[in-house]
């Protein structure tokens, strides 16, 4: 963020701090739009909300790490809708000051994820590790601390942002690292308008009675309909109801999704329809 006033209508939030990895995918997705950091995703999500921001860009699964923690329970309560998605490829790499090396550097810091992820190049390295909330405020750490035995692993945008040396790059254990983002909005996004393959996403809630969630997705796959994500998830504590986030293929304006959709309903006590947005990259079937 620059500092200036800059009209919400152009304004997309995101969790972190300047020069992470949300950030990197607000640039790639919208790069005509000014960025809003926000120190948690609750607070990302109330900028759209209070019209602080017109859009925010959430985190929602890594495909090293999995889902991203809360986000399932964050989305339903939200208000919000899903007009789109992102796929954003993680590069991290070892940032240190400018007078650092790899003889100087005796410890590492970032998120525990990134930390994990980078496993076998800080072992080969003799790093003590040491997890920061998140990969760009350590790379804002490093770069105020000035200690040259101290190295962050972050993006380079981080590096750039922090004024840090990028002593390795691409250090990531696996190559295909990929976290996959939501784009969110307070007003759902036109199907009509949409010229492509799309996604829907919704959540919804069955009992704990025998055989209550093959009957609930039984019209999914009678009607050939592509589901292409289904992850469980409790809503409470009370374990009484097991709640499910699911993706499929096409919407309700499609004769076979609107079938398969209106058996869920039948069956499941809460259905919640996050949004419909076009897929930027192909699934399986499409």
């Amino acid at each position: 963020m620059t500092g200036q006033k800059t009209d919400p209508q152009n304004m997309i939030a995101f969790q972190g701090e300047l020069g992470a990895y949300s950030h990197m995918a607000c640039q790639a997705k919208f790069p005509d739009m000014e960025v809003l950091p926000c120190p948690s995703f609750e607070d990302a999500l109330a900028a759209v909300s209070k019209g602080d921001a017109r859009l925010a860009m959430i985190p929602i699964e890594n495909s090293t790490a999995g889902r991203v923690a809360d986000i399932h329970l964050l989305l339903p309560g939200s208000g919000l809708f899903i007009i789109g998605e992102h796929f954003e490829t993680i590069r991290h790499c070892l940032l240190v000051t400018a007078d650092a090396d790899e003889s100087t550097i005796t410890s590492v810091t970032s998120h525990v994820q990134a930390l994990g992820q980078c496993r076998r190049t800080l072992r080969d390295m003799g790093l003590d590790r040491l997890p920061f909330a998140d990969t760009a405020g350590s790379a804002r750490y490093v770069a105020e601390k000035g200690d040259k035995t101290v190295a962050a692993i972050a993006s380079r945008l981080a590096a750039e942002v922090y004024g840090l040396k990028i002593l390795k790059a691409d250090i990531q254990d696996e190559g295909h690292n990929t976290t996959r983002f939501v784009v969110l909005s307070r007003h759902r996004a036109d199907v009509a308008e949409m010229a492509g393959p799309t996604m829907t996403s919704f959540t919804f809630e069955v009992r704990n009675i025998p055989a209550a969630l093959y009957k609930a997705l039984g019209g999914f796959a009678t009607n050939q309909v592509n589901m292409t994500k289904l992850e469980s998830y409790y809503e409470s504590d009370s374990f009484t109801a097991s709640e499910f986030y699911a993706d499929i293929e096409g919407h309700e304006g499609m004769a076979n999704v609107a079938r398969a959709m209106e058996e869920l309903r039948f069956h499941a006590k809460r259905v919640r329809v996050l949004g419909t947005y076009l897929q930027e990259r192909p699934r399986g079937l499409s």
